[in-house]
């Protein structure tokens, strides 16, 4: 019997889960990055400006969702040399506007600044100090899920974080195995090896594709930061809840270009269809791997793997004649092969 890891019933939705606008640092304004977004194929796209909840539910139309939501920053306080902690909080429902982990006078840096009477939040309680440690940042995270939002861990190579520190975070969805806007700047941020210490150290959390977009140069320039990196999102109607409750479900995938078609389990074996590629590897949660390569000039769309309860946890890549990639998450064996 099949079992669809990514739901075989409803339609993939182009999303970028991580965009910042005029509101903040961002060059472009909320409606122009909706007409961009949409120029490029895209439906969905969270505006995450720097640390003020703004919503733009008057964007959503027919053929596109905004998602509201904001980016925090918890710093080390050493400028360049120091290390930080980026997170997204993306609101589950459309009315949910309320900013958890508010500070009434700080962390507003940029042209958010000029927003902040725009920002509500739970007046009952004190201001949320960040303190730039495992604990403070746990919490924020936990705060986030608790008040209804995806909460994601972003950029951990351009953050100078290592595992020393993100292996210490808990509560998040998600992390960002690809922030494209890192890599238009030149920073390798492809965190593959990240998202697996993460998944080995017991975190089952999700991978996210994201822009990080800021379009702060031309579209021609190499250094333009839109349209790098997605997830395909796999819900029924372009609803906010609907596709909402299929980010925290896990149907998508995280993407840079390729695309994955089908993903399901059936005796004890993983089959994958996608666009045509240049490998199609399986990794594990040990030091199992098994890889298909396109050979001899043929397409290489589909492959199969047998999968083992000792493998831990499962996740596939898909790599291009680019070298750009798509990942699935990754799905723990004891619950694919339950008896």
């Amino acid at each position: 019997m099949k079992k669809y890891l990514i739901s075989d019933s409803g339609n993939f939705y182009k999303a970028n889960l991580h965009c910042h606008s005029t509101i903040s640092d961002g060059r472009l304004t909320p409606e122009q990055l909706k007409k961009a977004y949409m120029e490029h194929g895209y439906s969905i796209l969270a505006y995450t400006d720097h640390d003020a909840l703004i919503g733009h539910n008057d964007l959503t139309d027919e053929n596109f969702l905004a998602l509201n939501g904001f980016e925090v920053e918890i710093t080390e306080g050493m400028g360049d040399m120091g290390k930080d902690c980026h997170i997204c909080f993306v609101a589950l429902k459309p009315d949910n506007l309320i900013q958890p982990c508010y500070h009434r006078t700080e962390y507003m840096y940029t042209n958010e600044k000029n927003y902040r009477d725009q920002v509500l939040f739970d007046e009952s309680k004190p201001d949320f100090e960040r303190i730039y440690s495992p604990e403070c940042i746990s919490q924020m995270m936990k705060e986030g899920r608790d008040n209804g939002f995806f909460v994601t861990y972003n950029h951990p190579t351009w953050s100078m974080e290592t595992y020393n520190e993100y292996s210490k975070y808990e509560h998040m969805h998600a992390m960002e195995i690809c922030n494209y806007g890192c890599v238009a700047y030149g920073w390798p941020e492809y965190n593959e090896k990240e998202y697996d210490e993460m998944l080995r150290c017991g975190k089952r959390i999700f991978c996210i594709s994201a822009d990080d977009n800021h379009n702060c140069h031309p579209p021609q320039s190499r250094h333009y930061d839109s349209f790098g990196g997605f997830i395909m999102v796999k819900a029924e109607r372009l609803e906010y809840k609907t596709v909402t409750d299929a980010l925290l479900a896990g149907n998508f995938y995280a993407s840079q270009g390729p695309e994955i078609y089908d993903l399901w389990l059936e005796d004890e074996k993983l089959y994958i269809t996608c666009s045509n590629a240049s490998s199609i590897v399986l990794g594990t949660g040990r030091r199992r791997v098994k890889a298909v390569y396109r050979e001899n000039g043929e397409a290489l769309t589909k492959a199969c793997f047998d999968i083992k309860k000792e493998d831990i946890y499962v996740r596939i890549t898909v790599t291009d004649h680019s070298g750009l990639h798509a990942n699935t998450n990754a799905y723990f064996t004891d619950e694919l092969l339950r008896d």
